[in-house]
């Protein structure tokens, strides 16, 4: 079945923002210990900045934008929607992933790897 949102997602992976690379650079990583991390992955009507199948982590990275106008409403909206199905959701802005990247993505893998145990 072909997923509606796969153009959209392909789109998204070309097109990242800076602080969407900077922490993709860090989660592409395979190590040991450390589940697979999805960028840009499409899900029902949504596509996630981040996504971990195995914890059903996802992982949103939110710049300016997602505090205008109606973006805050339609977060909370699909939060509540992807949390009441299972879903673990970390939200960061994009500033402090432009401040400090690795501090950033350490606490995901700190945060998986608490997950994990």
């Amino acid at each position: 079945m072909r997923q509606p949102l796969l153009p959209v997602a392909r789109r998204l992976r070309r097109d990242m923002t800076l602080p969407e690379r900077l922490i993709w650079n860090r989660l592409k990583v395979r190590d040991e210990g450390v589940p697979v991390f999805r960028r840009q992955y499409p899900y029902g009507r949504y596509v996630f900045d981040f996504y971990c199948a195995r914890l059903k982590l996802v992982i949103e990275i939110d710049g300016w934008g997602h505090n205008m106008g109606s973006n805050p409403e339609r977060d909370s909206a699909r939060d509540a929607y992807l949390m009441a199905h299972g879903f673990d959701l970390m939200r960061i802005p994009a500033g402090d992933v432009l401040a400090e990247p690795d501090e950033i993505a350490d606490g995901i893998l700190r945060y998986v790897r608490a997950r994990l145990a």
